[in-house]
Parts: C-alpha cells; structure tokens; sequence
C-alpha cells in the first residue's frame, strides 16, 4: 500500500471496510456506553494504538487513530446530545469516516494564527478559509473544523464545528504526494461559503482553542503508542540480522559500537513507554497531563527518526531495499512526527523547560 500509494478508506475501497472496522473496535473504548462504547478508560485506547504499530504501513493506522484519537474526543466530551447521535454514534459504530480540520497553509504549530472564519448570520455559521494536511479529508463524512468564530482574542475567539463533507462550497483537492504515509490520504479542503447550522457547534462558542488542546492531549498519547511496538520490532530485527552478519571475521553485533548503540535504544524505547504510561495513568484520573505529553512527543519523534537512522546503517545495502522493514519505517518516519521541527517543539516549554 506504502508502495503503490494506495489509500486505506473510500466507499469504492474494499479496505474502507477494514478501516471502519478497525475504527469501530477502537472507538468502542469510549466510556460513553450509551452512544456504543464499552464503557471503558482511556488506558485500553492506548493498548489498542500499541497493537495497531503491528500494521506494518503507519498510514493505515494513522487513519484509524485520526478517527479514534484526534477526530471525535472533543464531541465526545462537549457535544450536544444531538451532535453525539448524529456523528459520534454513526462513527463509533464504523458507518463514519471523520477528518480534523486545523492546519491551514499559514497555520500549522501555531494553531491560534489560523484564518478559516465561521461567521454567524442567523441561525447559520458561513465559513470561508482552507484547511491543509487533513487526513481522511477525500473520503471523510464529517470534519470536526476549528474556526474563527469572533473577534476577541485569538485563544478566545475559536470555536469546534461539526461540518458535513458533501456540503455545497465544500472542495476537495487531490491527494498530495508525501514523503511518507503514502497510504494515508492527505488533502486540502477549501470552504467558499459553507452553511452549518448553529446547532453543529460543538460545546461553547468561543472555547474551540481550549477543546482542541485537549484533544491534541488524547491525539498525541495514542500517536506515541502506536510507534513503540514498530521501534521494538526494528530494534530486534537488527539484532537478530546484526548476530548473523559477520564483518572482519566475528559477527556485527560482537563488534561493540555496534553493540552498545543497540542497547542504547532499547533503553531509550523503554524509558519512552514508561514516560507514556505514566501520562495516561495521570490522564485516567483526571489530572493535568500537558508536561508529561509534551515531552512525550518531543521524545518520541526524535526516538523514531533516531531508531530507524541508526538502525538503517546496520543493515548496509539490504537496508535500502523496501523488502527491509527498517526502510520503509524510515521513510515513514521521516514523514511522520512534527514534533522534530524546532516551531513545534517551541510548543513544549510553556509546560516543560527545553
């Protein structure tokens, strides 16, 4: 899929089956049981996004994440009871494919600069603006949309609307071509006077900034999770091929540069897992967990280009071959994990000193 470029999702798709119900297993987690869920904590979502790093293409399940994650929490949390019914229920159960707009071509770590604008005339909102890097955005039913909905100031004057995708004004560009998640479909969508009712606003007008931060909070835990289980994986086949290469007569991994880095980046995984359990631990219990996410972020992009870039080399030649699972996860990582850019780790020192 990586490969070919072929997109996980699209009613036409015999793989928007698997991710609807992949997506339905997870959103299940929800301890909304009345709208599907199981009734469960967030700490079972985390376990599910682990198990979804075995998904050898990361732009699948950064798709079903978009959907579990990033897309739905914050109608969950501050919908209306008709919101929830109808795009919570509908994407819980599969029957949904939802998108997340907030990026925008001259917003993207600077969430407040965004200038998509949803101004209120009558009982409907009217939007105008862009959004970019929206992901699921070609097959999506809904987008949960943030907007300016005010004048006042930028971190008071967002709001969270829930959009409808076959809207009239609502277009749709082609798919851009990445360096990574190739089968993740990414697009930008154009808004050229969007009507939404009022009634889609999700929560308090004006509180969008505030919702979507927290949602970020869920987004960036599960993100973290679902890439422990294919750096592990990485890691351990390096060894496993290191002991078999032998170089100047004794196996590679006998060699102690060799070695050592090894055991380095196990222990680095390992102290990223333990950073991660411990912010959803707090994250269940309804504590603060913006300084332990914020640093879990950071550390977890920098580890994922680290462990594939050092692991890569031990390879030789066969690690540049797509048949090695540490190419194509570095060319994953590689198009993966904002957190690298020095705008967005400007983000983590309101909370944590870097």
């Amino acid at each position: 899929m990586e490969r070919d470029y072929v997109f996980c999702g699209g009613t036409w798709d015999p793989w928007a089956q698997v991710s609807c119900q992949l997506s339905s297993l997870t959103l299940p987690f929800s301890p909304l049981a009345e709208y599907g869920g199981q009734g469960l904590d967030f700490s079972y979502q985390i376990a599910m996004a682990e198990e979804l790093g075995t998904i050898r293409s990361m732009g699948v399940s950064t798709a079903i994440l978009l959907q579990t994650s990033m897309a739905t929490p914050a109608l969950e949390r501050f919908g209306s009871e008709e919101l929830k019914q109808r795009f919570l229920v509908p994407s819980i159960a599969g029957d949904f494919v939802a998108c997340l707009g907030v990026s925008e071509p001259g917003a993207g770590s600077d969430v407040s600069n965004i200038q998509t604008r949803a101004k209120l005339r009558g009982g409907d909102y009217i939007i105008n603006g862009s959004k970019m890097w929206t992901t699921s955005g070609s097959q999506a039913d809904w987008m949960c949309l943030l907007a300016n909905t005010g004048a006042g100031p930028p971190h008071l004057n967002k709001s969270l609307l829930c959009v409808p995708m076959n809207l009239a004004g609502i277009h749709v560009s082609k798919s851009i071509d990445k360096l990574g998640l190739n089968a993740s479909d990414t697009v930008q969508v154009f808004f050229e006077d969007v009507r939404v009712p009022r009634k889609f606003l999700i929560g308090e007008e004006g509180r969008g900034f505030h919702y979507q931060m927290l949602q970020f909070q869920e987004e960036r835990m599960s993100a973290t999770a679902m890439v422990l289980t294919p750096m592990a994986d990485i890691i351990r086949q390096t060894i496993d091929y290191a002991r078999g290469r032998v170089l100047f007569n004794k196996p590679l991994l006998d060699h102690q540069v060799v070695h050592f880095r090894l055991a380095e980046l196990a222990t680095e995984l390992e102290l990223l897992r333990s950073l991660l359990y411990r912010a959803v631990a707090q994250h269940t219990r309804g504590l603060d967990v913006t300084e332990l996410v914020s640093m879990g972020k950071l550390k977890a992009g920098r580890l994922c280009r680290e462990v594939t870039d050092s692991c890569l080399q031990f390879w030789g030649g066969q690690g540049y071959t797509h048949k090695a699972l540490v190419s194509r996860l570095f060319s994953q990582a590689s198009g993966d994990w904002d957190s690298r850019r020095p705008t967005s780790r400007s983000m983590a020192p309101e909370a944590v000193l870097l």
